[in-house]
């Protein structure tokens, strides 16, 4: 019996022959670097020039030299993924976490409640401030940056924490809403 693979969106997904020439430059580059092209690449490019700018910005911040380790921007998005309860972004960055941290037990526990998780003080801080920020954020004064500091942040390092836990509620919302589904790679990847 064959073996049929899940729908990847709510919506249209683009195929080869209708994606956007960047899009399809983009699939190539991930085949060739990843082995699979990202559900997530193939059912956001429905709008191609959208896709592709959310993709830059996504790719500046969470895949480039930044204040914070690769580690910790994939802590962050775990932890985000996981209180929004995104499976996309949930299992792909869980895979992420465990490559980056090497730590399967860890990403696993962040992915359902960090507070399980073994992390370092600094962790604690980052996980606390994504919390409060993706579950409260009319609630957050200057105050809130306190822990962040005391823990060795520097203002950079903050505002990209930020920015990462901004970017993962957005793209949580976009995913859950369009029912995306997680390549099944992510599942082994780093274990």
């Amino acid at each position: 019996m064959p073996i049929t693979r899940p729908r990847l969106s709510f919506l249209a997904v683009p195929t080869e022959d209708t994606a956007h020439e960047g899009v399809k430059k983009l699939w190539t580059k991930a085949e060739a670097n990843m082995g699979f092209v990202p559900n997530v690449f193939q059912a956001q490019s429905l709008n191609g020039e959208q896709f592709l700018a959310w993709w830059n910005y996504f790719n500046l911040l969470v895949n480039k030299e930044g204040f914070l380790s690769n580690a910790e921007r994939e802590l962050l998005a775990v932890v985000v993924s996981g209180l929004n309860r995104c499976v996309y972004c949930a299992v792909s960055h869980g895979a992420a976490l465990r490559e980056f941290d090497g730590d399967a037990a860890k990403a696993d526990a962040v992915a359902v409640n960090w507070r399980q998780a073994e992390l370092s003080e600094s962790e604690q801080v980052l996980c606390a401030y994504a919390e409060k920020l993706t579950r409260h954020p009319d609630q957050m004064t200057e105050a809130d940056l306190e822990p962040l500091r005391a823990a060795g942040l520097s203002d950079e390092a903050i505002l990209e924490a930020v920015q990462v836990i901004a970017m993962f509620n957005m793209t949580n919302r976009v995913s859950s809403a369009l029912g995306f589904v997680p390549n099944p790679e992510y599942h082994t990847q780093s274990r």
